[in-house]
């Protein structure tokens, strides 16, 4: 706010600090962002002090349920005030927070809901197409012969109570208003969460993420409060926030960047947080104006999207000063500098994110050839992805990672089947480690494309496209060759009224790529041809199948000539 003395810089605290809890991080943010605005969405704005009062207020009408240390509170709703304010108020009595993603299928959101044993669960009814709250009571009928705090479902055994973050007239049998929910908290006493806030410890269980990964099941990720308060700082550090930023995120807040850096770097470094609940490219660009925000964190397909929306419709995007990587929306930005636009990082739900990085300001050159350092307190190795066994400086292989932010493990299962017997989990991500330390992440290992006899990095031809700005989205799959072993194949999606041909791709990926790394296919496809996770990323496999069934379709297709 005008007026007031710029604060200090962001420091990260040392490792052992006993503040790295979350209620830690809320009295530090609190009391020293005070009266600036912390929160904006479009019905309201939130301060900091506002957010912490809202943040106690959910906790002390938690304790009032029965809520205690450990007990797994599950959270089912869009990015909202209402979200940030449970993340905190949960993390203030060593609760366990348990995000569910928003796009979970039902079997998928019972299955979260029984294996961390939620013991509540705060929702929103519906969110766009979803009927969150109906399709429980018709799965569950046990839901409407019980009472809140008393529920009876055999289906999930664990469940006591569910909570409606929005006013629902009348309230279903079974189901709890969020004002009454809240007003329970008159019976807790504030001083009684600030002592249990009190007795917390960095190394006290804070959350369970479930991960949205190709297996059948989705893992539960457990955390300590040490990760997400530690990530928090060193993305306020590591982007070089600042107080005057305005920072819009497409990110949803269930997923570990969410919370670290969306939610958690904004608030470290005392910028303003613009909430949007979904991702549309035609609000998001009103929004932006119309909040005048200066960062911007969006998946490269939504970026795309972004630019397709400006060439349309122009906004005033003159606000803002960096996105989250280069991407076609470049040419419409005045005032962003590009070069500080290349995040180099790599990380992962299992480590809070980032594991190694480097800040913006690092020089270009490393930024663009490499994926950083090992942040302080974490180690990274590259191991053999058959034996396990440590490789030479140099030698490609996988990366295994081991150190402060690491997960505790995985939920239900036991601990020699997570990490080696040196305390390293191994990411399944290939990469080799240079001379001076950094790392070079190569993609997933099980994504690496072998054709003829050699490896090509997916990542490699995508970054080149993305640097040429012509594809909406471009990703590299690998498909059965009767001879190549896989042939290499592009599955890509035009811009807008940009009508590049096949041959164009491979020309430019010539100019840049070994000639056995240049796609021998480009396939065109419509972008709701692309299936997503929960995450909004594309999920491979379904790519690889639907450019399969294209090439197979060709192939059959009779002859244009009689």
């Amino acid at each position: 706010m005008t007026g007031q003395p710029a604060p200090a810089p962001v420091v990260v605290p040392p490792l052992d600090s006993p503040s790295l809890t979350l209620g830690g991080f809320l009295r530090e943010i609190t009391g020293r962002y005070g009266e600036r605005i912390a929160l904006v969405s479009r019905e309201r704005q939130v301060t900091y002090a506002e957010l912490g009062q809202q943040a106690y207020l959910l906790a002390r009408a938690l304790v009032a349920a029965g809520v205690s240390r450990g007990t797994p509170v599950a959270v089912l709703a869009p990015n909202s005030v209402e979200w940030v304010a449970t993340y905190f108020a949960v993390g203030l009595i060593s609760a366990v927070l348990v995000p569910v993603n928003t796009f979970a299928t039902a079997e998928e959101r019972d299955y979260i809901l029984r294996h961390s044993d939620a013991a509540v669960l705060l929702l929103m009814p519906e969110f766009l197409r979803h009927r969150y709250l109906e399709d429980l009571l018709e799965r569950h009928p046990a839901i409407a012969q019980s009472v809140p705090g008393s529920l009876q479902i055999p289906e999930l055994p664990f469940l006591r109570r569910i909570v409606s973050y929005q006013l629902l007239a009348p309230v279903p049998p079974g189901v709890q208003s969020f004002g009454e929910f809240v007003a329970a908290a008159a019976g807790v006493p504030e001083a009684l969460v600030e002592a249990m806030a009190a007795s917390i410890h960095p190394a006290d269980d804070a959350m369970i993420i479930y991960t949205s990964g190709t297996t059948a099941r989705p893992k539960g990720v457990i955390h300590v409060q040490r990760p997400p308060v530690l990530q928090s700082w060193r993305f306020a550090e590591q982007l070089r926030l600042s107080p005057d930023d305005r920072i819009w995120s497409a990110y949803p807040y269930f997923w570990s960047a969410g919370m670290a850096m969306v939610i958690g770097g904004t608030l470290a470094s005392g910028a303003t947080l613009i909430i949007e609940d979904h991702f549309d490219p035609a609000m998001a660009l009103d929004t932006i104006e119309r909040e005048r925000a200066t960062i911007l964190f969006a998946w490269p397909h939504q970026s795309a999207e972004l630019a397709e929306e400006q060439r349309r419709r122009p906004r005033d995007l003159s606000s803002i000063r960096r996105t989250a990587n280069p991407s076609p929306l470049d040419a419409f930005l005045p005032n962003a500098a590009v070069e500080d636009q290349l995040i180099a990082a790599f990380g992962l739900s299992e480590t809070f994110t980032i594991a190694t990085s480097l800040p913006v300001d690092a020089p270009v050159a490393l930024r663009r050839s490499t994926h950083g350092l090992p942040l302080p307190g974490m180690e990274v190795r590259i191991v053999d992805p058959d034996t396990g066994e440590p490789l030479p400086q140099g030698q490609p292989g996988e990366i295994a990672v081991r150190g402060v932010t690491l997960m505790r493990g995985y939920a239900k299962t036991l601990p020699e089947h997570v990490f080696d017997r040196d305390g390293f989990f191994r990411t399944k991500d290939g990469g080799w480690i240079d001379e001076a330390g950094y790392l070079h992440w190569t993609g997933r290992i099980s994504a690496m494309i072998k054709t003829g006899g050699a490896n090509v990095s997916p990542l490699e031809i995508e970054t080149a496209l993305a640097q040429w700005g012509r594809l909406k989205t471009a990703l590299a799959v690998g498909v059965p060759h009767p001879t190549l072993g896989e042939m290499v194949v592009l599955c890509a999606v035009r811009n807008e009224g940009d009508p590049v041909s096949e041959e164009e791709v491979q020309q430019y990926l010539r100019q840049r790529l070994a000639a056995y790394k240049v796609p021998r296919r480009v396939l065109f496809v419509a972008s709701e041809d692309l299936s997503f996770t929960g995450n909004a990323k594309i999920q491979l496999q379904q790519l690889r199948e639907l450019a399969v069934r294209l090439i197979r379709a060709e192939a059959t297709a009779p002859s244009a000539s009689v």
